[in-house]
């Protein structure tokens, strides 16, 4: 089941903004740009998962994992593109953002620490956890570990959309926060047991799906 935002939490406009500040609308991305999923995808190691925005140009980019076979992929957002995007509901895809309590033992994070190396929208996301489920999350944003990021890219067989809706991802228990979710199938599969509930945040919006060496050239923030 997911939960409208409106019935759990009522965010600032300022906050909601941030949330989606990591990935705003781009609206020359689509399907067409790429060609195939593959070429974007790169295993995880546990020695070498990177973590954190990368900005060059007028850029930021991140890692995400690829919500179909856990494999990581990167989100490019050009830096003064306008949000949201006014796609219709049923052309659009979620972005998963699975947030960790403390206490959590699943390791590095798409973005980690609060305001950590994803500053424009760590804090954002910290304070809803905390403001839906506090039993699990506590009352303080700011010690939370941090979030991952889940999409399906072009070509990987997923929901994949030009214009992608978040989804905050919030455990029911810190138990169930010590196994990391990093397919769409993990998620289902929490929510389905209750062990998670996932939260429209309701917005829509663009990002482009980026190769890694395009993360790496970036200079890290946070």
């Amino acid at each position: 089941m997911v939960m409208p935002l409106r019935l759990a939490l009522t965010l600032t406009s300022a906050a909601v903004l941030a949330v989606i500040a990591a990935c705003a609308s781009d609206t020359s991305t689509g399907p067409r740009a790429i060609r195939s999923a593959a070429s974007f995808d790169q295993s995880p190691s546990s020695n070498t998962l990177p973590s954190g925005e990368r900005h060059f140009g007028q850029v930021s980019v991140e890692p995400a994992y690829n919500d179909q076979t856990g494999s990581l992929v990167y989100l490019l957002t050009p830096e003064k593109a306008t949000f949201p995007s006014k796609a219709n509901a049923h052309a659009t895809a979620p972005l998963y953002l699975v947030e960790y309590p403390q206490g959590s033992t699943v390791g590095t994070l798409n973005c980690m620490g609060v305001p950590g190396n994803c500053p424009d929208h760590d804090l954002a996301v910290a304070t809803a956890a905390t403001s839906i489920m506090p039993s699990v999350y506590g009352t303080n944003p700011n010690v939370l570990p941090g979030h991952d990021h889940l999409v399906a890219p072009p070509a990987s067989g997923g929901d994949f959309n030009v214009a992608w809706e978040v989804v905050e991802v919030l455990f029911t228990s810190k138990a169930a926060a010590n196994t990391h979710l990093t397919t769409e199938a993990d998620v289902e599969n929490a929510v389905a047991h209750g062990k998670a509930i996932k939260v429209d945040l309701g917005f829509a919006f663009n990002c482009s799906v980026v190769p890694a060496t395009v993360y790496w050239k970036g200079t890290p923030v946070g």
